[in-house]
């Protein structure tokens, strides 16, 4: 009776939507946890590298903690880091090749931050701390969930990076075209870029208000943190 109980739990049930939802809201890998902050300064300086990325971690971290998962009970304890290093190791290296063939001016920009994957310390952290625990589906879930908070966060700061640093959005001018002799748009208007946007810690300052907009919304986060 309570067998059949288990195996009729929806797969979306209520707990199973928090592993979706806690990662986007009050428990971000990037701006709860502090973690991935390294790619956050590295690739948002354009907003197609900040999606690439976002989807190349999201396929890892989901493929890595099913894996995983499914390994669970054959690991045993003493190399159990070196398997996830392995299983992480091959998933990115799929991804690598994926992009050097189909995106390979993306793949040259993203440079050594796709191998660095491997060592992201979101992916490591869930691997260690949940699909090692976890039956493959709520590990798929809990992958997904992380995955998207992260790629939220590095989208949301390239937003930023871009517009004001580049003015232009995925590649395409949004405040109007800059090149001397031809502006218009708000450049004719006076308007200039602010290269301080595309340097390295802007990308940090951003991280940094943002973290202060979700604490200051929700007092719980200061008391935990």
């Amino acid at each position: 009776m309570s067998a059949d109980k288990k195996s009729s739990e929806p797969l979306f049930s209520k707990k199973n939507k928090k592993l979706i939802t806690d990662p986007l809201t009050d428990n971000n890998p990037v701006t709860i946890q502090v973690l991935g902050i390294c790619s956050a300064l590295a690739i948002t300086v354009q907003v197609n590298q900040a999606i690439v990325m976002s989807m190349s971690v999201l396929f890892v971290i989901i493929m890595g903690n099913w894996i995983v998962s499914m390994l669970r009970n054959l690991i045993p304890s003493r190399i159990r880091i070196i398997v996830q290093l392995l299983v992480v190791a091959s998933l990115v290296i799929i991804v690598d090749q994926v992009l050097a063939a189909f995106l390979p001016d993306l793949s040259a920009k993203l440079s050594v931050f796709v191998g660095l994957i491997i060592t992201n310390c979101i992916i490591m952290g869930r691997l260690e701390a949940f699909a090692m625990a976890n039956k493959p589906w709520p590990s798929i879930l809990d992958g997904f969930g992380n995955g998207l908070g992260y790629g939220a966060i590095l989208i949301l700061v390239a937003v930023f990076r871009e517009l004001f640093g580049s003015g232009t959005l995925m590649g395409f001018p949004i405040f109007g075209n800059a090149l001397p002799g031809e502006e218009s748009g708000l450049y004719a208007m006076g308007y200039q870029n602010n290269n301080l946007m595309i340097l390295p810690p802007m990308a940090l300052i951003i991280v940094g208000v943002i973290i202060w907009v979700q604490r200051s919304r929700n007092k719980a986060l200061i008391e935990e943190h």
